[in-house]
């Protein structure tokens, strides 16, 4: 492997003297070290870091990302401190190393938790320093290369992580080559033989290839030729994982995916690109709806180019990608084109370091909101999408959402308050479902409304991470507050029995309970009571320091209003309804669930009074109630019509209905309706009574 003399000769194309023997020294110091240290092949540790620094030079990196190529393990294997590397070469480099120094091992429960975790603190280092990751990335690639030397099972464990997490953020900060290599590469160690026989039908399909490709790219030259265009002409390869990935999710054959043949045309400048393709476009016929102009809008990664089908000699479809140098080398390189192009502050590749940055801010955003690791790196996983959708805000700004974004996921991209506070959206100028998937060019509005809450039901079809961490932030929030409510109804109900309430308690022996359950704040203890974690009973004992005396039960039941959101539910088995006598039952984790009195789920526990409370209903409850109700009725023609018909003359609403006959003459129909109280339900059967030919209507319950 060539040493560090033929490193900085190779730096010497672009980095000055000075900076050349800093990457030196680093050199040595590594070497010194991590001497007596050897990898699992065998050869001296060093020539890992010499390996990642060479990765980097290819892709023209500045001399401190080098230095610290060379000194990425220094603080992990060798137990240098920071300090030393900052008093050594510099706060810059110490703080690179320490970003791509993994965690130390810590015990975590899971391999997944301890990937995430990693992948946290990389986040926070990339936040400071965008380099990192580049070094990171770096690191892995080399360790992908040389995987062969170790086991199986930890083969695949790094691979699967590279094709999940390593190979999606490459493509992200759009480096193609590395994510094309990572892809490979971790195909290969996953897939060993899918990979092998994809290679070798590639090859295979290649040879007989050449005389075809040899011909398109011979007409594509001289079509140029003729327009005077000066650009360079080659046939593009597929990467075997590309292959696999569309054979798989497209259920295509192989024989279909080979016979599309890819050219790419380079030239000097932007407006030269619009006039290659009007010539391609006038030497074979385009295929409508396959134009895509990435050089207006770019991709997310900041990926620039024209991208066109067209109908070749025989009807066989040539794809045909023209760009400029800049972007070819922004294609291939990325966000590490940045430093290539640092000299000169118009560049292009400047908007791609901020595409970058801003991506690098949603991330941390979204570890700042996460409930924890795993559900972080759940959220980032779906942020490293390929594909996008382009839409427009009313004000005719561009944003970029991954492809089956919804409005939900639109109005979080806008503003967080604006997705916490959004209840309808116009697609184009029409009022349209907040689940229905944008499509590009769609111009969308959002109606927020002042007060109003994110839906758990939106995290069914939310697709961006950041709605994702939002939305469950959010309902987090909501759910302690109400919670905390619960909690101190039920406190003060049981208190009230002993003529006290939580307002009379003297504030030390509050602070002996809080100690006692191991909890800082009051808020704390309330929510693990409105949440079920807890028993109201046993904390009003305790609060009273009346371990042994019996406390006496609670007068009155507590009133439920219908308002107390996500800590209440109501029992699917019983459906309580507004009037029904009830009680309710205390379920850990889920807050209080209504059942009715006497139903029979709950009939072992229902005179405990730590596990049920009696309940009432308040006169101003309001909401609408599910029940289910079972209709048996002579079988007539347009029978599920005239029950519709029935329930909303009764001012009801039909959530589900479903049909079977008991012969050919009875159907029996089950309808789940919603209405307020009792006497609305009343008023609906009778109505339904009313139809003619129905023989019996039950409520349904446990």
């Amino acid at each position: 492997m060539p040493g560090i003399d033929a490193l900085a000769d190779r730096l010497s194309t672009y980095l000055g003297k000075d900076q050349i023997n800093l990457v030196r020294r680093a050199y040595y110091y590594a070497e010194q070290a991590h001497d007596g240290q050897r990898r699992r092949s065998g050869e001296p540790y060093v020539t890992h870091p010499l390996a990642v620094a060479n990765i980097l030079a290819d892709m023209h990196m500045d001399h401190q990302s080098l230095m610290a190529a060379m000194l990425h393990d220094v603080i992990e294997d060798t137990g240098i401190a920071k300090e030393a590397l900052s008093s050594q070469f510099g706060e810059t480099v110490a703080e690179l190393v320490d970003g791509v120094s993994k965690l130390t091992q810590m015990n975590f429960e899971t391999k997944a938790e301890a990937q995430a975790e990693n992948f946290q603190k990389m986040a926070m280092a990339m936040a400071r320093d965008i380099r990192v990751i580049l070094v990171k990335l770096a690191d892995r690639l080399h360790n992908m290369r040389t995987l062969e030397v170790l086991s199986g099972e930890k083969r695949r464990r790094i691979a699967k992580e590279t094709l999940e997490i390593y190979a999606p953020i490459a493509n992200r900060l759009g480096m193609h080559n590395v994510r094309v290599e990572f892809e490979d590469l971790g195909f290969q160690a996953m897939y060993p033989m899918r990979s092998e026989r994809i290679h070798q039908a590639v090859k295979r399909a290649r040879g007989n290839r050449k005389e075809i490709v040899a011909k398109i790219e011979q007409s594509l030259k001289h079509c140029l030729g003729v327009d005077g265009i000066d650009g360079d002409v080659s046939g593009r390869q597929k990467h075997l994982y590309g292959i696999y990935n569309k054979m798989r999710g497209k259920r295509r054959a192989f024989t279909e995916i080979m016979d599309v043949y890819a050219f790419r045309i380079v030239v000097d400048k932007v407006d030269t690109c619009y006039r290659v393709l009007g010539a391609v476009h006038n030497l074979y016929k385009p295929l409508p709806g396959r134009f895509k102009d990435y050089i207006a809008i770019p991709k997310a990664n900041g990926y620039q180019s024209l991208h066109t089908t067209l109908f070749g000699m025989h009807g066989v479809p040539i794809e045909i990608q023209i760009r400029t140098r800049e972007m070819e080398e922004m294609a291939n390189n990325g966000i590490a084109a940045h430093w290539l192009y640092k000299s000169n502050e118009n560049e292009q590749p400047k908007s791609s370091h901020a595409r970058a940055r801003q991506w690098v801010k949603g991330v941390l955003e979204l570890q700042q909101r996460a409930g924890n690791s795993l559900e972080f790196i759940e959220s980032v996983k779906i942020d490293l999408f390929p594909d996008e959708v382009y839409v427009f805000t009313p004000k005719g700004r561009i944003m970029e959402l991954p492809k089956g974004s919804t409005a939900v996921d639109f109005a979080y991209a806008v503003h967080t308050d604006v997705g916490n506070s959004c209840i309808a959206c116009r697609i184009n100028r029409r009022l349209a479902p907040l689940s229905e998937p944008l499509q590009s060019g769609s111009t969308v509005e959002i109606v927020s409304a002042p007060g109003a809450r994110p839906n758990p039901a939106w995290l069914n079809f939310v697709v961006t991470g950041k709605a994702r961490t939002h939305i469950r932030h959010a309902l987090k929030l909501q759910r302690r507050s109400e919670s905390i409510s619960l909690g101190e109804r039920l406190l003060n109900k049981v208190l009230g029995g002993f003529d006290s309430s939580l307002e009379k308690i003297p504030a030390e022996r509050i602070q002996v309970a809080l100690g006692e359950y191991k909890v800082e704040v009051i808020e704390d203890l309330l929510e693990d009571i409105g949440l079920g974690n807890r028993m109201a009973y046993v904390v009003a004992r305790r609060l009273l320091a009346c371990e042994n005396d019996q406390l006496p039960s609670p007068e009155g039941p507590l009133a439920i209003r219908g308002t107390e959101g996500l800590v209440l539910s109501y029992a699917k088995c019983c459906t309580p309804i507004p009037g029904d006598p009830i009680v309710g039952h205390l379920s850990a984790g889920k807050g209080m669930v209504v059942h009715l009195e006497n139903c029979r789920n709950i009939s072992e526990i229902r005179h405990n009074p730590e596990k049920c409370i009696q309940l009432s209903w308040a006169k101003d409850v309001t909401g609408e109630f599910n029940v289910e109700l079972r209709v048996e009725l002579e079988h007539q023609r347009g029978l599920i019509a005239l029950l519709a018909s029935s329930v909303n003359a009764a001012d009801g609403n039909i959530e589900k209905i479903s049909m079977d006959e008991r012969d050919g003459r009875i159907s029996v129909v089950q309808l789940v309706v919603s209405v307020h109280d009792r006497v609305h339900l009343a008023r609906v059967i009778k109505k339904l009574r009313a139809l003619a030919g129905v023989i019996r209507i039950t409520r349904m319950r446990a």
